[in-house]
């Protein structure tokens, strides 16, 4: 069967063009398939919600399925923001098709259910007229979490629980300091363990936990290592980042002021991703007459681009690999979840048969992890009687990006460490048309006269960096937002008025307007209190965001209260889409006021939760969320919040203590080093 030219079908559908790969039936409920994968952010219960309107079935008959490269289709990472804007679409096609091969539903629920089951698995989804759209029953109400039973009642759910029969734990031994290679590794007696070496990787396998903790610390203190890279002043970072050598990225150019009236800097260290627990994958590989086969279990976000990355480097056929999701410490963006599935992958050809288990440390995750680059920023505008007139925007960054298969490469950490190595190249950015990751957000939402924008990224760094909740637009929004104030405080304006009176975008000061409002704007505050707002929209052309701070300055900065009005467009599941502007609004408090990467010359120092803390539950500020009542089409709200959070935290201490400060995070150094500055 051929596609037709009168059915139009949304991308996913066209990549992925089979029924099977997207739905299937058993045990009398109708089983769903998605390659968005389930990171703790609940969208497979959106798109659950999602599915059963577009099948018009309630949602407890529909199952949804861990993404899987075998089974179902390829919908790319699970990054952006995008999920509901891309895997929506797809489902709602789909349930369409559905409806008009079966008829519908009819009335007769098990009777519909079965008529889904006897379709050909392999109808062309592009070749049938699907039936009128349906009426939303579950979209837009707040349905409860499909994942949330058995995390809260403890039960067995996460990668770290799987214990197949013949189960192997493995660990894997870092390099002393990035850049080193393994010289010599005297022997050692590790009785009931395997060592695996191949080049400057070193593991080891066996069936007790304690044997391979124990296995491994004596391999470390054995282990002669090569001299490593050096290392930035992590005390300089921005004047190393504008250091080069760079990448030019021209986004903008109207002609703005060359030399600006006003002008301002500001930056953000290395982040890392600090998952509460660490990454970790499972691998088996198998031998037999048909050839090798290998089966990964995975929790990364973009599970065909793993097996695909995996299969470039070993040489391996294709259909050899299969990968499939299963949830484990959530993250949202490139953590070690796909360099944890090579070292087991690794670890498992060393062992057939086995499943091996391997579990990074806290350690591991928080010095070899890809991390969130630095990034500094410079902006210039023209202000003319009390009016925006002209604006530039120059931002120095290493690149966003070093995902899987990115450059040509596997872009594993260990595929860089074996006899054969294939190391992993700079990393990039994503492409401005989607989003971009150094420039992404650097443009003002505001009308501000003639813009020019420029990216400049370093193309050469010794720590490997990658895609973090919001990439460039959270550092982009802090400045943007900070420097919108310093402008308001210069025309002798109030913040809120002077954003409204260069907001030409209706849905942009509403949020602005409402947040002001809930957010208790102008109202009086005590002594050493400030209040502050940040706005955005992320990426340009995703949600509306503002976000109103109330902040105490004493020895410390305090968050007391966030307030977040975000313009979603349609809300699939309102509940979650709150948790998920206030997951992101405390996360972006934790990165404002506390994180920070600590290096030395030679390694990366910030190695447990007492060197590299991060917002306890006793300093976690009380977050409001409201939503926009919209029909306007879907769009993600996962990173929305984070840049103007900072932004509006940023704001509130310069509020309460009338100083700037332009470098995050805002800790008490970072607030001495902003009053000695005025000084």
């Amino acid at each position: 069967m051929t596609a037709t030219p009168e059915v139009s079908a949304p991308q996913h559908v066209v990549a992925n063009p089979a029924l099977g790969t997207w739905m299937s039936v058993a045990d009398g409920s109708v089983v769903v398939q998605v390659g968005k994968v389930e990171l703790g952010q609940g969208i497979l219960t959106a798109l659950a919600q999602i599915a059963a309107d577009a099948l018009e079935l309630p949602v407890t008959a529909v199952r949804m399925r861990a993404a899987h490269t075998a089974d179902g289709p390829d919908e790319g990472l699970t990054a952006g923001s995008l999920s509901v804007l891309q895997a929506g679409p797809a489902l709602r096609h789909v349930g369409a098709v559905v409806r008009a091969l079966t008829g519908g539903p009819g009335g007769d629920l098990s009777s519909y259910v079965a008529r889904i089951a006897g379709l050909d698995p392999a109808t062309d989804l592009r070749a049938v007229t699907p039936a009128a759209p349906a009426r939303a029953s579950a979209v837009g109400r707040s349905e409860a979490r499909l994942d949330l039973p058995d995390k809260v009642l403890g039960r067995p759910r996460y990668l770290a629980d799987l214990r197949p029969e013949g189960l192997r734990h493995g660990r894997v031994l870092r390099p002393a300091v990035p850049g080193a290679t393994l010289a010599d590794l005297a022997h050692v007696d590790l009785p009931g363990v395997k060592v695996v070496r191949d080049g400057s990787f070193v593991g080891v396998v066996g069936p007790r936990e304690s044997d391979v903790d124990t296995a491994l610390a004596r391999l470390a203190a054995a282990a002669t290592w090569s001299d490593g890279s050096s290392l930035p002043d992590e005390d300089d970072l921005s004047a190393w980042l504008r250091s080069g050598p760079h990448e030019e990225i021209a986004v903008l150019d109207e002609g703005g002021p060359v030399t600006p009236t006003h002008h301002a800097s500001y930056s953000k260290p290395f982040l890392a991703h600090a998952s509460i627990a660490p990454s970790c994958a499972m691998a088996r590989w198998t031998t037999g007459q048909t050839g090798d086969r290998l089966h990964v279990w995975s929790h990364s976000q973009g599970i065909h681009a793993l097996r695909d990355a995996i299969t470039s480097a070993l040489g391996l056929g294709e259909g050899v690999v299969t990968v499939e999701h299963v949830e484990n410490a959530g993250c949202y963006g490139h953590n070690a979840a796909d360099d944890a599935a090579f070292d087991a992958v690794l670890l498992a050809r060393a062992t057939p048969g086995s499943p091996v288990l391997t579990r990074w440390s806290r350690s591991d995750e928080l010095t070899w992890g890809p991390l969130s680059p630095p990034m500094t920023a410079t902006l210039g505008a023209d202000l003319v009687g009390g009016r925006i007139r002209g604006w530039s925007h120059d931002v120095w960054s290493l690149g966003h990006t070093s995902r899987p298969g990115y450059a040509g490469a596997p872009g594993l950490l260990a595929a860089g460490h074996r006899a054969d190595p294939s190391p992993v190249p700079p990393p990039t950015d994503p492409p401005l048309a989607a989003g971009g990751g150094t420039t992404r957000n650097s443009v003002p939402i505001y009308a501000v006269g003639p813009r020019r924008v420029t990216g400049h990224r370093r193309t050469m760094t010794p720590l490997r960096t990658s895609a973090m909740r919001a990439l460039g637009a959270y550092l982009n929004v802090f400045a943007i937002e900070s420097f919108m104030d310093e402008l308001a405080l210069s025309a002798g304006a109030d913040p809120v008025a002077f954003r409204l009176a260069h907001l030409d975008d209706p849905r942009a000061a509403h949020v602005v307007r409402r947040a002001a409002d809930l957010g208790g704007w102008g109202r009086p505050l005590p002594d050493d209190t400030g209040r502050g707002i940040g706005f955005a929209r992320y990426k340009d052309k995703g949600a509306w965001c503002a976000v109103v701070a109330e902040v105490a300055v004493d020895h410390e900065v305090r968050v007391r209260r966030l307030t977040v009005v975000a313009d979603l467009g349609l809300v699939v599941n309102p509940d979650g889409a709150r948790n998920q502007l206030e997951g992101g609004a405390t996360q972006a408090t934790s990165w404002t006021t506390t994180e920070r990467v600590r290096f030395d010359r030679r390694r990366i120092t910030s190695d447990d939760w007492e060197t590299y803390p991060i917002l306890g539950f006793a300093a976690a500020p009380l977050v409001s969320v409201e939503l926009v009542d919209s029909a306007a089409p879907s769009v993600g709200a996962g990173e929305a919040a984070q840049g103007p959070t900072a932004a509006a935290i940023a704001n509130a201490v310069h509020h309460a203590l009338g100083v700037r400060v332009r470098d995050l995070p805002l800790n008490a150094d970072a607030v001495v080093r902003a009053i000695e500055s005025t000084e």
